[in-house]
């Protein structure tokens, strides 16, 4: 199995758990309930071997998945083997990379917070580019190309005929940082503008005068799949990445978010001051 099927069987394997576990049910009931060993039910769930996707939307029914969670599990079961664009780019694209393309190429909306820099989802190539560079490890001209086409990749998510739903937070030293040039950042700050006038983008910024505020979780994404259940969290430290499913731990980033959108600046008051950056610099 290649690494981007693994990403794809790991997705689904995290869902049939969660299905499962909130039924209620073992291993040896689920597969009694299907016609299926307990030894089967365990390979769905943990990325071992092949899946049929009959036995997928049977075991969905059993747990009494909804329809939208069936639909979107079923269907990843149809797709395990199927490789996404990723797949073109060079083999050495870590697996937390791969795992979120995978997440993100199922994905139905995006919620942000981003307390350091642009979200990559947003970012213009030439900040992104300079981003890069400003790793702490020298890198060859060649990856930092390979990198930031994989992240404007990404980017079509956006324009694609069923765009995703994006709302980003963004602390204001986003958007007072300089990344590169203040060409490159005045840039990049139109382009913010720019997303804000999209019907599938909704933007605000934290400003400073709010104070403290509930960003003590850093910079998060949660990423929203076709049911609130299917839900993962995207947490990226500067020495690897998390995804995190349990209902409890995404219950708290839910709640941190509806808190920061409540401190954070509406969308025109976003604007003026996003302008009002660009202007100063």
């Amino acid at each position: 199995m290649s690494d981007r099927t693994t990403t794809r069987r790991r997705q689904l394997g995290a869902m049939m758990r969660k299905l499962r576990a909130r039924k209620g049910l073992t291993l040896e009931e689920a597969g009694s309930l299907v016609g299926v060993s307990k030894a089967t039910v365990s390979r769905y769930e943990t990325q071992a071997g092949p899946v049929k996707w009959l036995v997928v939307d049977a075991l969905c029914r059993e747990y009494d998945a909804t329809e939208a969670e069936r639909r979107a599990v079923v269907a990843i079961a149809k797709d395990a083997k199927q490789q996404g664009w990723w797949s073109s780019f060079s083999d050495s694209i870590p697996e937390s990379m791969n795992l979120l393309l995978t997440l993100e190429d199922e994905a139905v909306r995006e919620n942000h917070f981003a307390c350091v820099y642009v979200p990559g989802l947003l970012q213009t190539r030439a900040y992104s580019t300079a981003l890069q560079r400003a790793n702490e490890i020298p890198l060859e001209a060649s990856e930092i190309d390979r990198l930031v086409d994989i992240r404007m990749k990404r980017q079509e998510i956006l324009t694609r005929p069923k765009p995703l739903r994006m709302w980003a937070i963004l602390d204001e030293s986003v958007i007072r940082r300089v990344v590169g040039s203040p060409e490159t950042m005045r840039d990049q700050l139109d382009r913010l503008l720019e997303a804000n006038e999209s019907p599938h983008v909704t933007l605000q910024v934290l400003p400073f005068a709010k104070g403290a505020h509930g960003a003590a979780l850093g910079s998060f994404v949660i990423i929203g799949g076709a049911e609130p259940a299917l839900d993962v969290v995207y947490v990226d430290f500067h020495t690897g990445s998390l995804f995190l499913e349990k209902d409890e731990e995404l219950e708290r980033y839910r709640l941190a978010f509806e808190y920061l959108q409540a401190q954070a600046l509406d969308m025109e008051a976003s604007s003026s001051l996003i302008h009002r950056a660009r202007k100063e610099l």
